[in-house]
């Protein structure tokens, strides 16, 4: 079986290639990977390339295939996983795997595993920690943003608080309590303001942070105060940019601070900002992963001391994190589709992972069994007036509130130039 990918070699160093997999051993799974949704981790280990944690140090010799958000169909299923599995069957993985302690996952450190590929071989070790996840939808975009929602609902989970005279830590958000979300209208700010608003533990304050007026305006539309008010939370969007944003924002909690503060860009002064706007117990989550090494921030300790303030981070999420996404998509409350803004062919990959800070917007899913530029959702109109094909596209989503949705995808996959 031929398969195309998209191979990290080194620092800075990803080519798209046709090779032939090996035949699939009696533990092993091979799958056909329809949707790829591109995350700053694999920017992260294209520029250290060896140096990554996950990348393995014979990279060079034994190239390893990128991304880890991806989504697919089941082709031939090895005869120990037979009873378990079938043939036809959608599927998202979950990449921290922790296979007996190792860092090594699928889409870093695998090479012949990874969502930037056509066709791929399901190594033993993802069916034996329980990370192959079957996935019953009529799409498959909104697989690979199973991955990305459950890093946020990790990150949820994780957040922890204790009562006075107690040592037992009660994990997740304060119920009812008043959580901010600091640069909060990135893509995975709006997944997090999604989760926050349709979880089963909500809070009762929800203040959304960022300097940027126009995602702030896109953010309002996606989920408006009214929209949350149906749920039972106050959601307030504050432009942090001017005057004294902190003072401004404790005011906004009645002057209590806030029990929950996720900060969701690893800027210095945001981090200390959190920090300062935490009330007693308060748990400051610092979601973003900087790229520096030696990144850190003031916090202050006396409040840690007398107020009992404290710090948690998370890199991702777990299997069950996972299980939660994909269900309550499934259920319908959660709509990913609000972190996607970009859509592109297996030829777009290197171009978009490579130049990746640098493009405006939010997700950017890829779609591995055509061949397209990376474009913008909010492009199709223009594009539409030389080309059918982005034309109905923009129709589609227009009927979507602008979004990426499951009509879109099916048009796309009938339509588009294949592989």
């Amino acid at each position: 079986m031929k398969t195309k990918a998209i191979r990290l070699y080194g620092k800075g160093d990803l080519r798209l290639e046709e090779f032939e997999l090996p035949p699939i051993k009696e533990d092993e799974i091979l799958a056909r990977i329809v949707t790829d949704s591109i995350c700053m981790s694999t920017y992260k280990a294209v520029k250290q390339g060896k140096e990554h944690k996950r990348v393995p140090p014979d990279a060079d010799v034994n190239p390893v295939i990128t991304g880890h958000e991806f989504c697919g169909e089941l082709v031939e299923v090895g005869k120990k996983w037979g009873r378990k599995f079938r043939a036809g069957q959608k599927f998202t993985v979950q990449p921290a795997m922790n296979y007996k302690g190792s860092l090594y996952a699928p889409g870093y450190s695998y090479r012949y595993i990874g969502g930037n590929a056509t066709y791929v071989i399901i190594p033993n070790e993802v069916m034996e920690c329980e990370c192959l996840l079957a996935y019953e939808s009529d799409s498959f975009f909104t697989g690979s943003l199973a991955e990305p929602m459950s890093c946020i609902v990790g990150a949820f989970h994780a957040s922890y608080h204790t009562e006075s005279g107690s040592y037992v830590h009660k994990m997740g958000i304060v119920e009812g309590g008043k959580t901010a979300i600091l640069a909060g209208v990135g893509p995975m700010g709006l997944g997090a303001i999604d989760y926050a608003l349709n979880c089963d533990r909500k809070p009762s304050l929800l203040v959304v942070t960022d300097i940027d007026e126009e995602r702030l305006n896109r953010a309002g539309n996606l989920f408006s105060p009214e929209y949350a008010a149906e749920r039972g939370v106050n959601l307030v969007y504050f432009n942090s940019s001017g005057g004294d944003a902190t003072q401004k924002l404790l005011e906004l909690s009645g002057g209590t601070g806030y029990d929950d503060v996720f900060v969701f860009a690893p800027v210095k002064a945001l981090v200390e900002q959190a920090d300062r706007i935490l009330g007693r117990d308060g748990c400051l989550n610092f979601f973003a992963g900087p790229t520096d090494k030696d990144f850190s921030a003031s916090f202050n300790f006396y409040n840690v001391h007398y107020n009992s303030t404290h710090i948690v981070g998370t890199s991702g999420g777990n299997t069950d994190d996972m299980r939660e996404s994909i269900e309550l998509m499934s259920k319908g409350r959660l709509n990913p589709a609000v972190m996607v803004t970009h859509i592109g062919g297996i030829d777009s990959v290197i171009d978009t992972v490579m130049n990746l800070p640098d493009i405006k917007g939010g997700k950017k899913l890829i779609y591995n069994t055509i061949e397209m530029p990376l474009v913008a959702i909010a492009d199709f109109e223009k594009l539409g007036r030389t080309n059918e094909v982005y034309r109905e596209l923009a129709a589609i989503c227009a009927r979507n509130k602008g979004l990426w949705n499951v009509e879109a995808e099916k048009y796309l996959l009938r339509n588009a130039h294949r592989l």
